[in-house]
């Protein structure tokens, strides 16, 4: 695909949505504006929210919707119009797999969780029949074994996103934004970066967030310090940091999460790390009191973690309902010279958000914007450098407190001057 292609503008043409979300349509070249989407993991919650918004963005694309449960799947079908289908398929099934790639333009995959996952079964069918790509992965292994399939998907002129979610995805840009906007500015030397994330309860993104929060619980964590990796206990080093509007203070957690090591190599920032913190506050003592509880195998297990899900999940859905689903990233970013820099994204509900967000991610590449290869968001071969700000744009609708590269007096609700501390 090519990369010399005017952006069209937003057409700001308010269109509700089953979530009571008005989203702003977007006006596709007409050679993609008829494209078909297969949505892996539609019936789920972050499947199906992409599929909601693709079909909000962008009416006119033909999206078909697959999962395992045809009740639900049909019932989305019915609420996104007849430009969408449902398809019975479970990703495991190579030949079925297959089969629903040939005529489609683009898969997304949301059929997690992609942790201790053992192959890429669907970036290597996709690679298979020449469809484009794009993943919501949050695990680093993912997205390192996604990363080895380069070479097929460049002689095989596959453009392929992996890691192209909310967090990490969005959260990927905005930190490559701000790198940009530093280095382009004053020349600066970036020297520390932090990726912050709050969500009320699960964000009412379901039980494969739950599930995915617990098999992190099992990783070491890997961070960055002036250059050399560090190995750290997960959900260890807590901290107290201020959303802004709407969230306020909130204690986060070290998590390991791929992109502290995808933004440390491209764009070559030495301390980077990445901190996730939930509501109410009993969640994160229990969160850090599984670490402690658990040898990290059993954590580690996606049978055994899967019967923790089916024991915690009526707790926490019950508990969700009072928390809500509030979401909020921010993003750090220290540069030599003292100067210090913020994004911040914040939505009321997560479940909405993170399909906007994907769905921002798949019209970038039906619009060219990804070279052939398997790139990250902050690559400028996986999202050209002039397609990020109408990224963060589509991404940004209906959040409540969206701001890049400002000082954090501009965004806390209770500014302070931030020391340059050791700590990653």
């Amino acid at each position: 695909m090519s990369l010399n292609f005017k952006w069209p503008p937003l057409i700001l043409k308010p269109r509700a949505t089953a979530t009571a979300t008005a989203t702003a349509t977007v006006e596709l070249p007409e050679k993609t504006r008829n494209s078909r989407v297969l949505v892996l993991g539609g019936t789920g919650r972050v499947g199906g929210s992409t599929a909601t918004a693709l079909s909000n963005l962008c009416p006119e694309l033909g999206i078909v919707v697959a999962g395992r449960n045809r009740e639900k799947g049909e019932a989305l079908v019915a609420q996104l119009g007849a430009n969408s289908s449902f398809a019975l398929l479970d990703i495991n099934d190579a030949f079925s797999l297959q089969n629903a790639l040939q005529d489609v333009d683009l898969v997304v995959h949301a059929a997690g969780p992609f942790q201790q996952s053992e192959n890429c079964s669907v970036l290597e069918a996709a690679i298979n029949t020449k469809t484009a790509y794009v993943d919501v992965c949050d695990d680093t292994s993912y997205s390192l074994r996604a990363k080895s399939f380069m070479n097929r998907a460049l002689a095989a002129k596959v453009p392929a996103l992996t890691t192209a979610g909310i967090y990490p995805g969005v959260s990927n840009v905005m930190a490559a934004e701000l790198v940009r906007a530093a280095q382009s500015e004053s020349e600066d030397k970036p020297e520390r970066l932090r990726f912050y994330y709050y969500t009320a309860g699960t964000g009412g993104a379901g039980p494969t967030i739950l599930a995915t929060s617990f098999l992190l619980l099992g990783e070491e964590v890997v961070a960055y310090f002036k250059g050399e990796k560090v190995k750290l206990k997960p959900y260890s080093g807590m901290l107290k940091i201020d959303f802004g509007k709407g969230i306020g203070k909130r204690d986060v957690y070290l998590l390991n999460l791929p992109e502290v090591k995808s933004t440390h190599e491209i764009l070559g920032v030495p301390t980077v790390s990445a901190r996730f913190g939930t509501a109410p506050f009993i969640w994160n003592w229990g969160m850090e009191a599984m670490t402690k509880l658990f040898p990290p195998e059993f954590l580690r297990d996606r049978s055994k973690v899967g019967r923790l899900v089916e024991l915690f999940d009526p707790v926490v859905r019950a508990v969700d309902r009072i928390a809500g689903e509030r979401v909020s990233m921010r993003v750090d970013l220290e540069c030599s010279s003292g100067r210090n820099t913020i994004g911040i994204f914040s939505h009321k509900r997560l479940s909405v958000s993170v399909g906007i967000s994907t769905a921002a991610f798949a019209l970038a590449i039906l619009e060219g914007s990804t070279q052939p290869g398997v790139w990250f968001p902050e690559e400028p071969q996986g999202l050209a450098i002039e397609a990020r700000e109408v990224l963060l744009k589509r991404a940004s609708q209906g959040t409540f407190n969206f701001a890049m590269n400002k000082p954090p007096w501009m965004i806390e609700t209770n500014p302070k001057e931030l020391g340059l501390g050791i700590y990653v």
